[in-house]
């Protein structure tokens, strides 16, 4: 009995040991399994974050352009907007001037009766209270006593029409002086929503240019801006082709009445009015500090300048472009067609029929440039020509 007793507390100890031992494993790989599993979190964490840094860079890289475009489309909206109100202010100088001139013509008028009105006056207190009578006790015979009458009449219903029209004036100065105030209010806050807009334009102004400055001074950034421009034109070589193709496909057809001839070089009009600063060929870029291959020339001019059409043909082509900001493009419908960059205002649509020398757009700083310019290219199909040689010689 003794002997079994003691077999079975040693066996009990057996059991307990074994059963600990089991739990201490238990937990140990627990321990482990969840040490993995917010190893893995931290992984998926940091592989996120990669992944975010990864579609930055990328979003980055690709929107350098459109970066450039979206100041460049806020400064246009802001341009535009001051256009408007300075022209809602010329228009509020007019209609002053306008009030201004009839209140003097007013005040002319009031100063005319109020001194008949005094003349009329004196007269009456001359003749006294009983002047009316004394007339009419003077009269030789009953006609005259009529025709005095008549005469007095004429004379009351006079004066109190002077009385009418003196009040009448007076009433329409106070409502022209109330206009006139009422314009001038008006005035004020256009020149104060004007003050704002100019503000806004040169705090977007200042901004484009840190910006263009960042893009120029960053060797990778300057780096992926002209693959960007060069993307720009690769886009405009192919949508030149694809017209030149339509033109082709065209000439099957019957001719068009007014076709464009394909002019003499050195006759054509300038596209607008300005100095040139960069020439067709292998040219400095103005922004970057090197050397491209260029396919047009760039005149600099004045904010705003119009731009012509320098051929008669169809807008084929008036939208933004990367780099290029506004940019319109016109078959001429002889083989030729011309390109218009960095416009600040667009004054026609895709599908109209132009003049030579009929207003297009207006001049601006839009796109890749740092100054008011125009980029004019002339291509002969598809073939970029040196507009130089076709302009009119200065």
């Amino acid at each position: 009995m003794r002997h079994w007793t003691a077999g079975f507390l040693l066996a009990a100890c057996l059991v307990s040991s074994l059963g600990a031992a089991s739990q201490v494993s238990a937990d140990a790989i627990s321990d482990k399994i969840e040490k993995e599993r917010k190893m893995l979190e931290r992984l998926k964490d940091q592989i996120e974050e990669k992944r975010k840094q990864a579609d930055e860079a990328g979003k980055k890289r690709d929107s350098l352009l459109q970066g450039l475009q979206t100041l460049d489309e806020r400064l246009v909206q802001v341009r535009h907007a001051n256009q408007d109100v300075s022209r809602k202010i010329r228009k509020k100088d007019q209609e002053i001037e306008t009030i201004n001139q009839q209140i003097t013509k007013l005040q002319g008028s009031i100063r005319q009766r109020r001194d008949a009105i005094l003349a009329r006056l004196r007269v009456q207190y001359m003749e006294g209270r009983s002047g009316y009578w004394k007339t009419l006790l003077a009269s030789d015979s009953y006609g005259d006593f009529q025709r005095r009458l008549q005469y007095l009449s004429a004379v009351s219903e006079r004066d109190y029409a002077l009385l009418e029209t003196f009040k009448s004036d007076v009433n329409d100065m106070e409502e022209a002086e109330r206009q006139r105030e009422s314009a001038r209010a008006g005035m004020r806050v256009y020149k104060q929503s004007t003050e704002k807009q100019l503000h806004e334009m040169s705090s977007v102004k200042k901004e484009k240019k840190v910006y263009l400055t960042k893009i120029t001074q960053e060797k990778e950034s300057s780096e992926r801006a002209l693959q960007e421009l060069e993307k720009s034109a690769v886009r405009i070589d192919s949508l030149l082709r694809e017209l030149e193709q339509r033109r082709r496909a065209a000439l099957a057809r019957p001719p068009v009445a007014g076709t464009q001839h394909r002019g003499v070089k050195g006759m054509l009009p300038w596209p607008v009015d300005g100095s040139v600063i960069s020439y067709f060929g292998r040219q400095k870029h103005p922004t970057f500090n090197t050397y491209v291959q260029r396919k047009g020339i760039e005149i600099r001019a004045s904010e705003g300048s119009l731009i012509h059409a320098v051929m008669q043909g169809t807008v084929v082509y008036a939208d933004w472009l990367k780099g290029y900001g506004l940019v319109i493009i016109l078959d001429h419908a002889n083989g030729f067609f011309s390109l218009y960059a960095h416009a600040s205002k667009i004054l026609t649509t895709v599908g109209a029929q132009v003049t030579a020398n009929q207003a297009i757009g207006e001049t601006g700083d839009t796109g890749m440039t740092k100054e008011n310019t125009l980029y004019f290219e002339l291509r002969e199909g598809t073939e970029a020509v040196d507009p130089m040689q076709w302009l009119t010689k200065r």
